[in-house]
């Protein structure tokens, strides 16, 4: 017999699945679907991004006329740093361990299943759905990006991958780039003869204080989250590295934000007598949609039909729908209720759960009766 939807959620909740290690939630997403009957494939992708699993694929063959849908959502989540707890408090669920929940994505997992499961239980009629469940999104939106979408027959797809009220739509993502800084110093003796050294931590200490970073405006954000160097307490430290992001829905102003980044990384260099190399990559690319895109009509569509009124807004995050904008379908990301993900203080009410599943089957109604 398969769970409730809150217990399922608490059951993933509590089961580990940092990016590159999600067998254990994959193997009950399986079990879930096998279980109604449905077909699953696993892909290749997790060799190729390195992790445990691949991208599942499951469809459920059209009942009926109408427009296809595929449902996305994936089942890494940020690395947690405390016992996973997941705890029922006043309607909400929480994790009593002092460390993320897991909502992102695993709410989203369960809503998905549980509109599944009545669709099958209730012979309901749809006209087709897929479904694809992701690895390491959380580190650059790799499973997706290995994911064959020619796969997929729905060109039309929903995420739920927005903390925020039930009934928010994404309108737009950004365009992430990373840069991976690395200078180099001299190693010396940092008691006998400190002058003969250069420190490449002193160095990129410098670039990263005069670098602009945190909300540079409302479309832009600049970041600097990992840093390590030098090799003992009393050595000079002759290399440093630091990883760095920027986040813009303008083009030109992320390639402006980076140019700018590049030139102070540069200049504390030349200051501290280093050399420096550094990497940019294009995490993801961004997308924009308009509110009468068919897509986001249909969205707006199925939450009045579940009781909620529909609002529209930017996000600053990259989700799975970037992936697949870029590849010519057409992806909404929709707010599921997560609150403060990837902080300790991470929740969802059992409500929320309940209300995507909701808007999941409506989803369908909507693409059905578009025929």
């Amino acid at each position: 017999m398969l769970p409730d939807p809150l217990t399922f959620f608490l059951e993933l909740a509590a089961l580990p699945s940092p990016p590159g290690e999600e067998r254990a939630v994959a193997d009950r997403v399986l079990a879930y679907l096998r279980e109604l009957g449905l077909e699953v494939s696993e892909d290749g992708a997790g060799q190729v991004v390195g992790s445990t699993i691949g991208n599942l694929y499951c469809r459920l063959a059209p009942t009926a006329p109408g427009l296809p849908l595929f449902l996305c959502a994936h089942l890494d989540t940020v690395p947690p740093s405390g016992p996973l707890e997941p705890v029922v408090e006043d309607g909400w669920v929480r994790n009593a361990g002092g460390t993320i929940l897991g909502g992102d994505n695993k709410a989203a997992v369960v809503s998905m299943l549980e509109a599944v499961r009545r669709v099958r239980e209730e012979v309901r009629p749809h006209a087709g759905l897929e479904l694809v469940f992701t690895p390491k999104e959380e580190v650059g939106l790799l499973g997706a990006a290995a994911f064959d979408e020619k796969r997929l027959e729905a060109q039309v797809g929903f995420v739920y991958d927005q903390q925020g009220p039930v009934g928010e739509i994404v309108l737009g993502a950004p365009t992430q780039r990373s840069l991976v800084v690395t200078f180099h110093g001299r190693a010396a003796h940092a008691g006998m003869v400190p002058e003969d050294g250069r420190s490449a931590i002193a160095a990129a200490a410098r670039a990263i204080a005069d670098l602009r970073v945190g909300r540079l405006d409302e479309e832009t954000s600049a970041n600097v989250g990992l840093i390590s160097g030098g090799t003992a307490r009393n050595i000079v430290p002759e290399w440093c590295t630091f990883e760095a992001e920027v986040r813009a829905h303008d083009e030109e102003r992320l390639g402006d934000v980076v140019g700018e980044m590049l030139e102070t990384i540069a200049f504390a260099a030349s200051a501290a007598d280093c050399e420096v190399e550094t990497t940019v990559n294009e995490s993801y690319r961004g997308y924009r949609f308009r509110r009468d895109d068919p897509a986001v009509t249909l969205a707006a569509d199925a939450l009045r039909r579940t009781g909620y009124t529909p609002s529209y807004a930017l996000t600053g995050g990259g989700a799975d729908a970037n992936v697949f904008n870029l590849r010519g379908l057409r992806c909404v990301n929709l707010a599921n209720g997560m609150t403060d993900i990837h902080t300790p203080d991470e929740r969802i009410a059992v409500a929320d759960l309940e209300a995507m599943t909701d808007v999941t089957l409506a989803l369908l109604d909507v693409a059905r009766d578009a025929a």
